[in-house]
């Protein structure tokens, strides 16, 4: 047995509370109820990697995700982590609807083979940078509350806001919008319908918006992931990028996007498809032309720091969104990336994407 041959992998349920609900148009959630993924190699070399299922997003469960990794444990104890493009394609077809579970074992095998050989991840992936500059989420709610969030954001020094729109209600979505703008007039703002929107529902809640001259700088996914359609009109008409999150499920997806010119920015989520295929997605947008935003679901420390180093290792990402660390009540990890402000910074990793257990 080689040194680099995976000996053992272990799956748990990884429970996180979280300060209030997070909210999207399709639903909230109140605890992360996320799986930690943990393989061993032969030379004790240790691999940590997170799936995060958010039911609300695509309907992947803790269960679904656990059961998932069970059913490829075959196909993962055995194999050697140097070969670890094979290996994600012996897991692609057994995973092909269970995007986090595929993401917490790429997640683990790659940061084992980086522990193993003494290389941190952002330079595995490249060594374009170390440092990023991450927005922050205000999810649904009222217009009170939406005001509120935007002040504590910008208190913690993060200068770019993301808000959630699309819950069924224009008028209110409006309203929390100006809330927002009034107490952060040159916060660049992000909106994310989450796929609960018609077009033309965008369309008109946009027209309302430049009235009040508030002028987003990205408009993400309102539309169902299937209405390509939607997605057309939009990029065509909206006056601000688009970005494609839930219509941006796959490589294939993505080059359809392109042909189509269905959007100007793709929002890469690890947790949609895999480390690997992520890579081949951003491939894609580089010889398109289209532009790079790194995001993910309700993910902890662990999941995030590991997209900070694939969006800074790759480079070229203009959009970052690595905020759920800071709306859970626990982090049961030390390490990964220092944050100040919105500053990510994880030039200090030396090896993997250096988080560990507070257990072990």
């Amino acid at each position: 047995m080689r040194a680099t041959t995976i000996h053992n992998l272990t799956v748990q349920p990884l429970d996180i509370p979280l300060l209030t609900p997070f909210g999207i148009a399709g639903g909230s959630q109140e605890i992360a109820r996320n799986l930690l993924v943990r393989i061993e190699l032969a030379d004790g070399t240790l691999g940590y990697g997170e799936a995060a299922p958010f039911p609300a997003f695509n309907g992947e469960t803790q269960a679904s995700a656990q059961a998932a990794i069970e059913s490829v444990r075959s196909i993962i104890e055995g194999a050697d982590v140097r070969e670890w493009r094979p290996l994600a394609r012996a897991l692609g077809e057994p995973l092909i609807k269970h995007g986090s579970a595929r993401c917490a074992l790429e997640t683990a095998i790659l940061d084992a083979l980086t522990r193993h050989v003494g290389m941190p991840l952002y330079v595995f992936f490249g060594g374009a940078g170390s440092v990023l500059e991450t927005d922050m989420t205000i999810t649904t709610g009222s217009p009170e509350d939406a005001s509120t969030a935007a002040l504590a954001i910008l208190d913690r020094g993060i200068r770019m806001i993301k808000v959630k729109i699309g819950g069924g209600d224009l008028d209110l979505d409006l309203r929390r919008l100006i809330a927002v703008h009034a107490v952060a007039p040159d916060a660049p703002l992000m909106l994310d319908g989450n796929g609960g929107m018609r077009a033309d529902e965008m369309l008109a809640l946009l027209g309302a918006l430049h009235a009040q001259q508030i002028h987003p700088v990205l408009i993400e996914q309102p539309v169902p992931g299937d209405d390509w359609e939607g997605m057309n009109q939009l990029a065509r008409w909206c006056g601000a990028p688009v970005a494609a999150d839930e219509t941006a499920s796959s490589a294939a997806n993505v080059l359809r996007l392109a042909h189509e010119q269905a959007a100007q920015v793709v929002n890469i989520k690890l947790m949609k498809c895999g480390v690997v295929e992520a890579l081949d997605i951003a491939t894609i947008c580089r010889v398109t032309g289209l532009r790079l935003m790194i995001g993910g679901m309700v993910e902890s420390l662990l999941a995030m720091t590991m997209s900070a180093h694939f969006a800074a290792g790759v480079g070229g990402f203009e959009f970052v969104d690595l905020d759920t660390p800071m709306f859970m009540a626990e982090n049961p990890f030390v390490g990964g990336f220092q944050q100040r402000g919105g500053r990510l910074e994880i030039g200090h990793i030396t090896a993997g994407h250096g988080v560990t257990p507070r257990s072990g």
